[in-house]
């Protein structure tokens, strides 16, 4: 009988946020795929190396994970959270360009935030994006469009 009210109070919880709680070995303890209707859940400065570990949320919109220290494996989160849409991944350990490439899978992203993120300081990140980043994908570092003396066409 328990389980059947455990069952049911998880999937009414539409937000979630355990910003500085730990995790252990790339585990949020009691996050579970039990939170059906989840669509926004915050996890900044959990210590996740990871995202392997996070469970399917398919009503999932909007994840926050800055603060980390996530360095790829983005290629699970279209397969567990189909449905993103908004990305915070500032603050994390991601430094080469193929790192993102998965996400590119996420089909309704429309808005991925790298601020702090190395990746941004490399010559090539803004051509990467390309047209197709304009859309899908946002830098939120815009420091350097101030500072920007070249007209790229």
């Amino acid at each position: 009988f328990g389980w059947a009210i455990r069952r049911k109070c998880l999937s009414s919880v539409r937000e979630l946020v355990l910003d500085n709680c730990r995790s252990n070995e790339g585990k949020i303890e009691g996050l579970t795929a039990e939170f059906v209707n989840l669509e926004f859940l915050s996890l900044i400065n959990v210590g996740l190396l990871s995202v392997s570990n996070l469970p399917k949320l398919g009503k999932l919109k909007k994840l926050e994970l800055s603060d980390n220290r996530i360095s790829g494996g983005l290629d699970v989160l279209a397969e567990k959270l189909p449905n993103l849409t908004h990305l915070n991944l500032s603050g994390n350990k991601l430094k080469d360009i193929s790192t993102l490439e998965p996400l590119k899978k996420l089909d309704h992203l429309k808005s991925l935030d790298l601020f702090n993120c190395e990746v941004t300081n490399l010559n090539d990140y803004r051509e990467s994006q390309g047209g197709k980043g304009e859309k899908r994908k946002r830098e939120a570092d815009d420091e350097d469009d101030d500072d920007d003396d070249e007209d790229d066409d």
